[in-house]
């Protein structure tokens, strides 16, 4: 019981501290709506699943192990950040009806989930650090699963709610890019901070 405390713990504490995946949630929460958003936070949590599988098994390891792999891949992950920030920097103020058409998608979440350097560190410490049923890896992984699953779900709409609660300030335009630009200044700096680990 113990370390199952402790993978609660420590689930919290990696899913639930700022990063890529919750910073960008925070800021569509904020530049949207919630509702418009919820889409965009389905996508990252079934992102975050397909990671979860996918370092469970190996994958990842088997992946970063060829000669090459690294750099391509971080690439790529670092292309679709900008991308993102510059979405999130550019995003007009609620009044304007082109901010209505262009809120995050579910694609989107679930790209920025399979992307993010953080979700993969971290489900490699929870998947590996961890022992919750010896002998039994299949129902030790499942059980894993659910638990970050629920944690998951939990923190994902705190950011998103937390970010929905600034939606008022995006009525101003000043005041609007002022937010955006500073969330998408935070998501490139936790992706640089990410990609240091």
């Amino acid at each position: 019981m113990e370390g199952f405390l402790s993978f609660i713990l420590a689930g919290f504490a990696l899913a639930g501290s700022p990063g890529p995946a919750t910073l960008s949630l925070a800021a569509a929460g904020a530049a949207f709506g919630a509702r418009r958003s919820l889409a965009y936070m389905v996508g990252q949590i079934i992102g975050l699943i397909a990671v979860m599988g996918i370092t469970a098994s190996g994958l990842v390891g088997l992946l970063l192990a060829m000669p090459g792999a690294t750099p391509i891949v971080l690439a790529i992950s670092a292309i679709y950040f900008i991308y993102l920030a510059f979405r999130i920097a550019t995003a007009p103020p609620l009044t304007a009806d082109s901010g209505q058409d262009c809120h995050p998608t579910f694609v989107a979440g679930t790209v920025l989930s399979l992307l993010n350097p953080k979700g993969y560190a971290a489900m490699a410490a929870m998947f590996s650090g961890f022992v919750l049923i010896r002998e039994r890896i299949a129902l030790d992984i499942a059980i894993k699963i659910g638990v970050l699953l629920a944690i998951i779900v939990t923190v994902d709409i705190a950011w998103l709610l937390a970010g929905a609660a600034m939606t008022r300030f995006f009525r101003d335009p000043r005041t609007n890019r002022i937010i955006n630009v500073s969330f998408a200044v935070l998501l490139i700096a936790s992706v640089a901070a990410a990609l240091l680990l």
